[in-house]
């Protein structure tokens, strides 16, 4: 190897531990960001020139190392692992909110609750009963059936605002959705144009990971690498972002609870139904559903109406068979609106103590029998007590499943995000250990430059005078 030759690989190790430092500090300092893949400078080894003839040295050295790129650290299975686990915690997180959001609104088992307007309503008939000719009494028994009415009425008005709150969250998710796949697609031309170039494209791909990540969660998307290096993004198995091109995807249904229709997601450019079985947008779409179909806000609206038929067919019809104070037959105690659901149409009919038909027909003006034959509704079979007790004891234990699946899955979501961060995260210690290398490598390189000059120096101006 010549004096020169010797310069050059010096300068070849001067510019390798470089750009191996520039390669730490950029991991340094993008440690906090969201996304951020480690780096690694890749080098390999110069090999000695072939020479021929026949004064050919035995051995002859390299010629320096070679930069050969800068390796993003990620592993592609551990990407798709979190993206998985993103889509299932994001469907049960959306399902366990919702329903521990309206049993909440449903304060059981507590006094605002609908169980105890309920007591308190049969609880006012039977004292009633024990004193049938009291006003006051009879009073109270009014006033508790107005509150059971508003009750009925405020409890399916806070579930149908959490279904509208719900539904204009669909339309904001579905435009989240669309522009992230606008940016996919976007990404993918200049990531696959740098790679026809030969520069590096990391935080390009960095940048498509998080949006990939985040589409998984809101939409359960899919998304595979292709080997030009652009993403494929799918959606209930039709692609969404193909290449540099993004399809969109637009909501479709009802603005309001009380229509009973399903919200569905639609592709734009066809019309097809997009169903989606994972992200947050499954899983409100699964919330939003009709109660046939085992919508969660339905289900529970529907049991307040059904509640408020059962407790007015009950009601009147035990009504109906006493008679008055003054011996005029019972009419209905509860009116129910034809139109729009029975919850919010529940009204009191009666309207003052000479209304209620306290006693049964023929039994005298102090009798009784009826107000407590009314009291007792409250403990008959298929009473409006025991069927909103079946139904809040089933909701309550799908709300329990609901919670436990997405706590299940946020766990195992953040597990899958711990062992790609193990790989791709930055750490700091290592890459000080990197850095004090790379220094290092540039000062011995360094000193071999130092080293060759002198001995040239020798070489060229202290040669032949010896002597002198």
């Amino acid at each position: 190897m010549s004096t020169f030759s010797g310069l050059n690989t010096a300068a070849s190790g001067l510019a390798a531990a470089r750009r191996g430092m520039d390669v730490v500090g950029q991991n340094i300092a993008n440690q906090n960001t969201v996304g951020y893949t480690r780096q690694r400078l890749t080098t390999s080894a110069v090999g000695a020139p072939a020479q021929t003839g026949h004064f050919v040295p035995a051995t002859v050295p390299g010629q320096g190392v070679s930069i050969d790129g800068i390796a993003r650290l990620g592993d592609a299975l551990r990407d798709a692992r979190v993206r998985d686990t993103l889509a299932a915690s994001g469907f049960w997180s959306t399902r366990a909110l919702a329903a521990t959001t309206a049993e909440t609104a449903m304060a059981e088992p507590t006094a605002d609750g609908l169980a105890a307007r309920l007591s308190a309503f049969w609880a006012g008939w039977q004292d009633l009963a024990n004193t049938p000719d009291s006003p006051a009494a009879g009073a109270v028994v009014l006033g508790s059936a107005q509150e059971l009415a508003g009750r009925l009425a405020e409890g399916y008005r806070a579930v149908a605002a959490q279904w509208a709150d719900a539904r204009r969250g669909v339309d904001g998710a579905v435009a989240q959705v669309n522009t992230a796949a606008d940016q996919i697609a976007a990404l993918n031309r200049q990531i696959r144009d740098a790679a026809a170039s030969g520069v590096q494209a990391n935080e390009l791909i960095d940048q498509r990971g998080v949006l990939a990540q985040t589409l998984a969660r809101t939409v359960g998307a899919r998304a595979v690498v292709e080997p030009d290096g652009t993403m494929t993004v799918r959606v209930d198995g039709n692609a969404l972002v193909s290449g540099t091109n993004a399809r969109r995807l637009e909501a479709t249904g009802p603005a309001s609870l009380d229509s009973g229709q399903d919200v569905s997601l639609r592709w734009a450019d066809s019309g097809l139904v997009a169903t989606l079985v994972d992200g947050e947008l499954g899983g409100t779409l699964a919330v939003l559903a009709p109660a046939g179909a085992g919508g969660t806000l339905a289900q529970v609206a529907a049991s307040y109406s059904e509640v408020a038929t059962a407790l007015a067919d009950r009601v009147n019809a035990q009504h109906r068979a006493g008679v008055t104070a003054s011996g005029e037959p019972g009419g209905d105690f509860f009116a129910v609106s034809p139109s729009g659901p029975a919850a919010l149409g529940l009204s009191v009919v009666a309207t003052s103590f000479a209304n209620l038909a306290l006693a049964a027909p023929g039994s005298g003006a102090i009798d009784a029998s009826n107000a407590d034959a009314l009291s007792q509704l409250g403990t008959a079979t298929g009473s409006p007590d025991e069927i909103w007790a079946d139904r809040i004891l089933r909701f309550g234990v799908a709300t329990a499943a609901d919670v436990q699946r997405a706590r299940l899955a946020e766990s195992t979501a953040v597990t899958a995000a711990s062992a790609q961060q193990s790989v791709a995260g930055v750490d700091g210690d290592e890459e000080t250990v990197s850095l004090v290398a790379y220094q290092a490598s540039y000062q011995a390189a360094a000193r071999m430059i130092s080293a060759i000059d002198e001995a040239l120096d020798v070489l060229i101006n202290r040669t032949g005078i010896v002597g002198r």
